[in-house]
């Protein structure tokens, strides 16, 4: 299959689940939620060394916010396990700290709730009361009152949703991975966790070589190593590669997200080559292949 001369490798990225808890936060302005937001969702690129895995799902418009105040989305995957404390430890420090803001519970069809008690902070000072129709705590603070929901809908979602955009040279294949990362931002439901939603140094279970690592090097697609490593996975004329990793509230959802972000890529100059990341199905149940999702 090519799309606009770029050819996509006939694979599948494997993906595996996870646990998903959707939380809106506002602000006065659209800045300090995304500031806030942006706070929240630090160090948690990958699983492998990070305790959760997030990013900000997109921003959302003062008319659909609980307090009619502009928003942002943020989603944090974690097994289940992890996730109420990841999410109590950044809402508590990184969004209550934030100025202006307050938080809502993102997904509110959830069968599943985990409780969020910050109000506590207040000290004896905090009461209770709605905005815009969900019951609410508010928090008595520095620059005036911290409002927030202290209940939050989870989900099981599907993690590690990927493809590999390689390219003739390097800033093809940044550019290409770069609109591709711009694309699946504007699909709901979904993150691009690493930094600007692009990945350089995409990994492998474990280690040829260290023992103790739990994560190296996918040697395979590295194109240095084209020449060095027998079942290299890197065409010719290949310079460069880097990965999109997505995670999300469910398998619909990331494999619309991957089909927006590898039709982004291929119509970038440069891009050569499409691929996909797996592991045999050692890593998880999700097989997401690409050419039935484009």
């Amino acid at each position: 299959m090519e799309i606009n001369g770029v050819t996509i490798d006939n694979t599948y990225a494997e993906a595996f689940p996870t646990w998903v808890c959707r939380i809106i936060i506002t602000a006065v302005t659209e800045e300090w939620a995304k500031t806030a937001a942006t706070e929240a969702t630090g160090f948690a690129t990958s699983a492998i060394g990070c305790p959760c895995e997030a990013g900000i799902e997109g921003m959302v418009p003062a008319s659909e916010t609980p307090d009619g105040r502009p928003g942002v989305a943020i989603l944090i995957c974690a097994s289940k396990k992890k996730l109420k404390e990841q999410v109590v430890e950044r809402l508590a420090e990184c969004v209550l700290t934030a100025p202006t803001t307050a938080v809502f519970n993102g997904i509110t069809t959830a069968e599943e709730k985990i409780p969020v008690k910050l109000h506590f902070f207040g000290d004896g000072y905090e009461y209770q009361k709605e905005v815009g129709g969900r019951k609410c705590w508010v928090i008595p603070i520095m620059n005036g009152e911290y409002i927030g929901e202290e209940e939050f809908g989870i989900v099981k979602g599907v993690a590690g949703g990927n493809f590999f955009v390689m390219g003739e040279n390097q800033m093809a294949a940044l550019m290409g991975a770069k609109a591709a990362s711009d694309a699946i931002a504007n699909v709901k439901g979904v993150i691009t966790s690493f930094p600007g939603g692009v990945v350089a140094s995409g990994s492998k279970v474990g280690s040829l070589k260290y023992k103790f690592m739990v994560a190296s090097t996918n040697e395979k697609y590295c194109p240095t190593l084209r020449e060095k490593v027998a079942d290299s996975k890197i065409p010719a004329g290949i310079k460069a590669v880097y990965e999109i990793v997505i995670d999300g509230v469910d398998e619909k959802s990331v494999a619309a997200a991957m089909a927006a972000g590898v039709k982004a890529a291929a119509m970038v100059p440069g891009v050569k080559f499409i691929s996909a990341g797996n592991f045999g199905g050692t890593l998880g149940p999700y097989k997401i292949e690409l050419h039935k999702i484009l």
